[in-house]
């Protein structure tokens, strides 16, 4: 059967209803991610649908496009995010990767990205640079949960609430939370997005995107946003601050997260990406998970194989100049960067 790609021009709700039914798919493949990308970021949205002779819509590609005079050009799927890529049938996808590199070969730019969770039946090379770590979850039972965890890991948890450490859920921790993980990625080195990108979240997935704070004597010193789709949960974005760090408030945070999805009936939680061997890394296998490496699908124009870090090549000067800024200053300007870096 003769398939067409075009752009997506029907109900946002039949890309949804394809998206949930298809396999693979990820909170970040959802419609809505494309209001909130052009609402805080201004960047285009290029989203593919496929559909048959008959008009029945067969798979959908959310892309982005991310351009910039200092970091280049880059069309991605989706930036700011761990997983994308195209969804369908097995034809639908193959033709809506076609039509990715046609895009991408044709516009010149400088990197395409098919951040896919898992393998996918195209013909473009794979990076694994990037790993994500799941945690099995008892079913709605925060008890059997807690049982599986090592007798260190459910000390380490202990550790913060005997100091006094309490964790707030809702949509009113989004302040406090973007207050702790600001300072957190100036000390990281990183520009941070804009707090108006949690507002939009927040807007866009109010019973799916999910918000928490941990204080100690009042004050935020650990916070986290996380979504839920499916049967998993999914811990996107996690900071603490180092002044408490021997509080050690984030292992009280992830198990008050991994406690509030069990009881939400998830039966797994996600970690979210992170590089291979780091620290990051490190802090996760500790719970006892698995690691699933993620197949981030890319074509790249000259020797560029994946969008800019300010862990390698010529960024490596960005974190050395970035950690020494107030972080008020950071707080400001950071958005204007970090926006043109998926």
């Amino acid at each position: 059967m003769k398939i067409t790609v075009q752009p997506f021009a029907g109900d946002p709700r039949n890309w949804n209803a394809l998206v949930t039914a298809a396999s693979g798919w990820s909170h970040f493949h959802l419609y809505e991610w494309k209001d909130v990308i052009e609402a805080v970021f201004g960047h285009e949205c290029v989203y593919l649908e496929c559909r048959t002779t008959d008009g029945e819509l067969c798979g959908v590609l959310p892309l982005v496009r991310v351009r910039s005079r200092l970091f280049g050009h880059f069309l991605v799927s989706m930036p700011f995010l761990n997983y994308g890529g195209p969804l369908g049938s097995d034809a639908a996808v193959t033709a809506l990767t076609s039509e990715a590199v046609a895009m991408a070969t044709r516009d010149r730019v400088k990197l395409l990205e098919l951040r896919s969770r898992g393998e996918l039946a195209i013909d473009l090379r794979a990076s694994h640079r990037k790993v994500t770590t799941l945690v099995d979850l008892p079913d709605a039972d925060p008890k059997a949960l807690w049982a599986s965890l090592s007798t260190k890991m459910r000390n380490k948890v202990r550790r913060p609430q005997k100091a006094g450490v309490e964790v707030r859920f809702g949509a009113k921790e989004i302040t406090p939370f973007f207050k702790v993980f600001a300072q957190h990625m100036r000390d990281l080195g990183t520009p941070t997005q804009p707090v108006r990108f949690f507002h939009t979240i927040r807007d866009c997935f109010p019973d799916s995107a999910l918000f928490a704070c941990a204080y100690l004597d009042g004050v935020p010193i650990a916070g986290g946003c996380g979504f839920r789709w499916a049967d998993e949960f999914e811990i996107t974005w996690s900071s603490a601050l180092r002044d408490h760090a021997r509080v050690r408030a984030n292992y009280l945070l992830h198990w008050s997260f991994m406690e509030r999805a069990a009881q939400e009936g998830c039966t797994t939680y996600n970690f979210g990406r992170s590089t291979p061997g780091g620290g990051t890394h490190e802090f996760k296998q500790q719970w006892g998970g698995r690691d699933e490496p993620l197949w981030w699908y890319y074509l790249a124009r000259g020797s560029v194989a994946e969008t800019p870090s300010p862990d390698r090549g010529p960024y490596q000067w960005g974190p050395r100049l970035w950690r020494h800024l107030p972080v008020g200053l950071a707080t400001r300007i950071g958005p204007a960067i970090v926006q043109y870096i998926p």
